[in-house]
């Protein structure tokens, strides 16, 4: 990791192609200021100013896209590398035990900004989170519908 990965963007970069008017997007810009802990050609990992732990950081795409469907197929590689860069950096820097990496996908799962972001977040032992499996209490009998499920996934 360069010095250069971890500096902010510096206000007037102005918007790229394909920006709206939408806080990520002018975070992106350098319009509106962040704690920019990572960047590179397509995307910022930020601090989030809501952090669920030390170190929680959003990795944003510079270009709007408002779910994981909406990036371009090619972009959404250059995320995830910078997933993978932002949780490196976090695991040298603060050296924390594990990490939950996620995505709100849509209102419904608790979606609040109209602007595709993973969740990298730093964990340690004992600090009373949960796995992605505490996210949603699976409705009673859930296992017996896994065959009728699949079938409605492979067979349209």
């Amino acid at each position: 990791m360069t010095n250069n990965a971890i500096q902010p963007y510096e206000k007037g970069e102005g918007l790229l192609p394909g920006m709206v008017d939408c806080l990520f997007c002018k975070i992106a810009a350098g319009e509106i200021k962040a704690l920019v802990i990572y960047k590179d050609q397509g995307a910022l990992g930020i601090l989030d100013i809501h952090p669920r732990s030390l170190g929680h950081t959003m990795v944003i795409p510079r270009e709007h896209a408002e779910t994981i469907i909406d990036l371009p197929g090619g972009q959404l590689g250059d995320l995830f590398r910078a997933v993978a860069a932002v949780t490196a950096l976090l695991k040298d820097r603060l050296r924390p035990d594990g990490f939950t990496i996620g995505i709100n996908h849509g209102k419904a799962s608790g979606q609040t900004m109209d602007h595709l972001h993973v969740h990298v977040i730093p964990r340690w032992k004992g600090d009373g989170g949960a796995s992605l499996h505490g996210v949603v209490s699976p409705p009673e009998g859930i296992a017996r519908t896994l065959d009728e499920v699949h079938r409605k996934i492979v067979q349209q």
